[in-house]
């Protein structure tokens, strides 16, 4: 009696198709039915990578070492048995390669600000694998919803400075799916900008106005000196 091949099932026995550089991965091909002997080959973009013999319908355990990003490949892998013809392919996977992240940056194009002023606060982590979540703080109170970008771009949030409290210290934390990769930022304040007296531009205006003067007076009184002079002179 002799039993129809089915389609193996590619899966990663570590669960997981997140991988970092030089990292050890197996994967494990499996026909749920068939007639052993089953050969089963790992082929990836089409090129073979492996082939293993299993004298039953237990999985083939293929071992791969993930050297560079030409091992990122799309995997799949092919089963045959006495009464197959040409075989069955499994489903495609493809790994994906996770960096950690560095530290978040958290900036913003002005330092100083008053009471009923707008801001806004930017993160950014220059390296790490995409997506990013951000999340920004003032003390230990987050202060916002989790930002996910999809691209190499700072997270921004706009704020109201409203109280002094406003003034605190901000952080931000980044975070993506390499594990314990949670970083954060360097501190940040906002300090209070000067308030210009409302009397000051009218002081400086009357100091240019009265220097004029002075000035004007200075030249009008040039002749009654030079002229005087000139004649005792004779």
């Amino acid at each position: 009696f002799s039993e129809m091949l089915s389609n193996p099932r590619l899966i990663p026995v570590q669960k997981t198709l997140n991988v970092v550089m030089n990292q050890d991965m197996t994967l494990s091909c499996h026909s749920d039915s068939g007639s052993p002997p089953v050969r089963y080959t790992l082929f990836k973009h089409n090129r073979k990578v492996s082939t293993l013999d299993r004298p039953d319908l237990t999985p083939a355990l293929f071992n791969l070492t993930i050297k560079s990003a030409s091992d990122l490949g799309e995997y799949k892998c092919k089963a045959e048995d006495n009464t197959s013809s040409g075989g069955k392919y499994s489903n495609s996977l493809n790994f994906t390669l996770i960096e950690p992240i560095s530290k978040p940056v958290l900036s913003s194009p002005t330092s100083q600000a008053k009471k009923g002023q707008n801001v806004t606060l930017s993160c950014l982590s220059e390296n790490g694998s995409l997506p990013i979540t951000y999340i920004f703080f003032r003390g230990r109170q987050s202060i916002s919803p989790p930002v996910k970008m999809q691209k190499r771009e700072a997270a921004v949030i706009f704020l109201f400075i409203n109280s002094s409290s406003d003034f605190g210290t901000y952080k931000c934390r980044a975070e993506n799916s390499f594990c314990n990769s949670t970083k954060y930022s360097n501190s940040f304040n906002f300090t209070l900008a000067e308030e210009r007296s409302h009397s000051q531009p009218l002081i400086i205006s009357l100091g240019v106005i009265l220097l004029l003067l002075l000035v004007i007076g200075f030249a009008l009184a040039i002749p009654f000196f030079i002229i005087p002079s000139y004649k005792a002179s004779e």
